[in-house]
């Protein structure tokens, strides 16, 4: 007689079948174009908005503006199944689902989200966020990137935005079809720097992309850009919430971004596992198959353990965060700081135990163990994980006991 199971990745019927339908449409459609679109550092743009078809690209905003209304579980999956293909492709997926239409679903005006959430829903814009310059990245105050507000209502715009994915949507510097825009607008009166949040569409005057980003090391398949904003006119409706609101849709959405990218870093581990553990059966030496030495065993025993410790972190965090909330910065930075690094740990034992097969394109590791590093950089560094993580001990201390 079978005992029960309980999987927190699946931890319903509808999280399974979303699984499963996901990983069929991967196989089918993204495994098959993830190796020249690296090659070529080219997005696959196509392919994204297809995605609209799938219910995919508002995974997580309100089916009343052609959403899907999932939860974090979900948005986990999806990630998940879409960077053990092509991680590359998942981080454009992620920064228009999880950094701007998630972004738009929680925090928009209700206008706003009526004109604006059906064509980012449907494929037909693709959006980017824009946080980071080339000054400034981690130090969010540090943003020069300004908006003065004119006397006819409108905000000009000046500044540039840096390592922007999704910021051009092909090779002739088509910017992103829409822009979550962080920018100074003064000072509170107690002279702390004071951030609010703009939609900037493609068209309006002053908006453009400065540069597309080549020979990265990884994430080629995702477009990388500089958008520069000169004089750029934004409409008053185009502001988000109310001025100086910025740092509190960051916090809401943040936690949602990172879980995500753990979930893409839970990707790689789990396809560079299955790489090399079915390298190790296939391939013999000295007269066995090299699973049968203890030195490959170290390297496929200890990733097994890292891949299962690291599905478990994120979706126990998964499963207990409330998207549109914040207050789970400890977890979702935990799963972020932990899975980035193992999956790089990962997909590197997979290219030792694979040998030359390992090295080379066709054999999916190398790009894998490439892709792998940018999450430790993206989406906040490990640095500052280390630092909120320590940070919220000390707030509450309680939480290591609890």
């Amino acid at each position: 007689m079978g005992m029960a199971t309980k999987d927190i990745a699946n931890p319903s019927e509808e999280h399974l079948m979303l699984r499963e339908m996901v990983r069929e449409w991967t196989q089918e459609h993204v495994e098959p174009q993830a190796l020249e679109h690296d090659r070529d550092e080219r997005f696959n743009s196509e392919l994204l908005r297809s995605m609209g078809e799938l219910g995919l690209l508002g995974i997580s905003a309100p089916e009343a503006y052609g959403g899907a209304g999932l939860d974090a579980v979900a948005c986990t999956i999806v990630h998940e199944e879409l960077s053990a293909s092509d991680p590359g492709f998942a981080l454009a997926y992620l920064a228009h689902s999880m950094l701007f239409v998630n972004n738009l679903a929680y925090n928009g005006t209700e206008e706003q989200k009526a004109r604006i959430l059906p064509k980012v829903c449907s494929g037909e814009w693709i959006g980017a966020m824009a946080m980071s310059e080339p000054d400034a990245g981690t130090d969010v105050l540090g943003l020069s990137t300004s908006a003065v507000q004119q006397a006819d209502g409108t905000w000009l715009l000046n500044g540039r935005k840096m390592w922007i994915t999704n910021g051009c949507i092909d090779e002739e510097g088509t910017p992103a079809d829409v822009v979550w825009v962080y920018a100074r607008t003064g000072e509170d009166e107690r002279g702390r720097v004071q951030m609010s949040t703009f939609l900037v569409e493609a068209g309006m005057p002053g908006y453009s992309v400065g540069q597309k980003i080549y020979d990265k090391t990884g994430m080629r398949a995702s477009n990388t850009a500089e958008l520069v904003f000169d004089d750029c006119v934004v409409p008053a409706a185009n502001l988000v919430g109310g001025v100086g609101e910025s740092l509190l849709h960051m916090m809401g959405n943040l936690e949602l971004e990172r879980l995500t990218l753990a979930g893409m870093a839970l990707g790689i581990g789990r396809r560079a596992l299955d790489e090399m553990n079915r390298y190790a059966t296939d391939r013999t030496a000295f007269g066995s198959p090299i699973r049968d030495f203890g030195q490959i065993q170290r390297y496929i025993g200890e990733s097994w353990a890292k891949y299962r410790a690291m599905r478990a972190y994120i979706y126990d965090t998964a499963n207990n965060l409330v998207i549109g909330t914040s207050g789970q910065r400890l977890d979702s930075d935990g799963v972020k700081l932990f899975a980035t690094t193992a999956a790089k740990e990962i997909a590197d034992a997979a290219m030792q135990v694979m040998g030359g097969y390992g090295y080379v394109g066709e054999y999916h590791v190398e790009r894998l163990w490439r892709d792998a590093k940018l999450l430790e950089i993206g989406g906040g560094t490990l640095e500052s994980h280390q630092k909120n993580i320590t940070r919220d001990l000390l707030k509450d201390d309680e939480a290591v006991n609890r």
